[in-house]
């Protein structure tokens, strides 16, 4: 496996809703990066992605968080490859970039077939402009999509990383007041906190 891999930016949405199920789908046991597992929607940023505008804006909060190690323009393409995998994967419709709280960040460890920067997104499901049961629009990249509680999900095969996010919104019961990340850029994984 090639040591300097390119690791690529992504964002991933949590959607939540008011009795704390979030929406999580199982990838295909073929796929190259995490076959079988139940994840998130999300997905890797597009170079469209920085043409793009946000629909609506990113709150402060959120923008502050995201500068901390990120510029605005990649900023900004981070939450619009959050509300665009959300739209392919699910079907589903964020009103706006507003409704995006970033909650943490991962980079994926050296040996995997793809390496990732992964910023996790949370959002009320109230926001959606679609019926949050109604999947009849998602493209195939997820099977199974359904709204679990985080004692539901833990019975899937997860992710290592959306175990411990799912434990992080569970104890904050919503967005941390700081921004957890697991930086494996290095060759040992290491977690520190974004203010």
């Amino acid at each position: 496996m090639d040591k300097a891999m390119q690791i690529r930016d992504a964002a991933t949405v949590v959607l939540q809703r008011d009795d704390g199920r979030v929406l999580m789908g199982q990838r295909g046991h073929g796929a190259v990066f995490m076959p079988g597992k139940f994840v998130f929607p999300g997905g890797a940023v597009d170079a469209a992605d920085f043409e793009a505008t946000p629909i609506g804006t990113l709150a402060p909060a959120c923008l502050r968080r995201l500068c901390i190690d990120a510029d605005r323009a990649v900023a900004g393409a981070l939450a619009v490859a959050a509300l665009r995998e959300l739209r392919e994967e699910t079907g589903l419709v964020l009103r706006d970039a507003a409704a995006l709280s970033f909650v943490f960040r991962a980079v994926t460890p050296p040996g995997r077939p793809r390496r990732f920067d992964a910023r996790f997104f949370l959002a009320d499901a109230a926001h959606l402009e679609t019926d949050p049961d109604d999947f009849s629009r998602a493209e195939d990249e997820l099977s199974h999509l359904q709204w679990l509680s985080p004692l539901e999900a833990r019975a899937f095969d997860l992710p290592f990383v959306t175990r411990i996010v799912l434990a992080e919104i569970e104890a904050t019961s919503g967005a941390p007041d700081h921004v957890p990340f697991y930086d494996h850029r290095g060759s040992v994984g290491r977690v520190r906190a974004l203010t």
